[in-house]
């Protein structure tokens, strides 16, 4: 049986750095403080008024070919997970697939929200292990370009997201490791809690929606205060029941990146040392469904990853919809 196996990773951030100082000048009072120790945000990145999401993943893919060492007409497939695509139709992978030039590969796109990324891979998982002759390399992103959708109407909000892509490739392998187990949950009583609720069938846009700003991210009604540290605790015990790996035995978690006091409650339900998880949110702010494969090959970059290493992946957004994944790390890494 063929295993799903990590064999590169790769991350980008726009170039434009946001940092708190520019909330404390918009709001005219001092944000900074609540962002770095409550949300654990010093920075973020914003895109360029010409860059779209499908930029920023073909930004980060380059990298992530290069760490595996697989050119773009290698690709078999590309899966894009995003819920601020380029347009509404055609999907975002498509454009990828042109400015890569990866002319042999099939490509889509994903959307559960800010679940999106380990959503993804655990597709391309099904792929790579059913049919390893066909889909030999499948690259993964998980992208986000939400800046161009928030409402600064609301400071508590506005202040926490960025853009940026993180990119995943992976191969099958007869080596045992790779992916061993995922879960896939939706709560769907909450799909109306938060998300872009202008744009699509239900609610085409018009004149009078982007008058509004109806248009932009919206924040219906608050997720209950325990929504994170429940759900990620009990999807960690879940992948430590199934796999046999306690989870003190996890070398390293890797939450969504929404805040930081999330993760920690998360790990004090699970009676673990904060320094199990590995965060990007203090440089890149909240990435959405970029923000897991960014802190992914952030950790890969820095040395931090080894073979054999046991990650869990655990990831929630809109719908609600949450994903989670265990894996054993599949090469050496050195810092960058």
């Amino acid at each position: 049986m063929a295993h799903a196996h990590l064999t590169g990773t790769g991350l980008y951030a726009p170039e434009r750095v946001i940092d708190n100082a520019y909330f404390d000048r918009m709001y005219e009072q001092d944000v900074d403080t609540f962002l770095r120790t409550r949300r654990g945000i010093r920075e973020r990145r914003y895109a360029a008024a010409d860059q779209a999401t499908s930029d920023l993943v073909v930004e980060a893919a380059r990298v992530a070919l290069d760490r595996s060492g697989k050119t773009a007409d290698q690709v078999d497939l590309i899966i894009v997970a995003t819920d601020t695509p380029d347009y509404l139709s055609p999907s975002t992978a498509a454009i990828v697939q042109h400015k890569l030039g990866a002319s042999k590969a099939g490509s889509f796109d994903l959307n559960t929200a800010c679940a999106g990324f380990v959503t993804a891979l655990d597709v391309a998982r099904r792929y790579v292990e059913s049919e390893p002759e066909r889909y030999r390399v499948v690259l993964v992103a998980g992208a986000y370009l939400m800046s161009r959708f928030i409402d600064y109407r609301h400071r508590n909000t506005a202040t926490l997201f960025a853009d940026g892509a993180g990119v995943v490739i992976v191969e099958p392998g007869d080596d045992e490791g790779g992916i061993l187990t995922s879960k896939l949950e939706t709560q769907g009583e909450f799909a109306e809690h938060m998300g872009i609720y202008v744009g699509g069938a239900a609610r085409p846009a018009d004149a009078e929606a982007v008058a509004n700003q109806e248009h932009l991210l919206q924040f219906r009604q608050k997720f209950p205060s325990t929504f994170n540290r429940e759900n990620w605790s009990a999807l960690v015990q879940l992948l430590s029941e199934r796999t046999g790996i306690a989870p003190d035995q996890v070398d390293r978690f890797f939450f969504t990146q929404i805040n930081l006091e999330s993760i920690h409650e998360a790990l004090d339900e699970l009676d673990l040392p904060h320094e199990h998880a590995h965060n990007v949110m203090e440089r890149y702010g909240y990435t959405g469904s970029a923000c897991v494969p960014m802190a992914l090959a952030d950790a890969a970059d820095k040395g931090l990853l080894q073979r054999g290493d046991s990650l869990f992946l655990v990831a929630s957004g809109g719908g609600a919809a949450l994903a989670a994944m265990a894996l054993r790390w599949s090469y050496d890494t050195q810092a960058q």
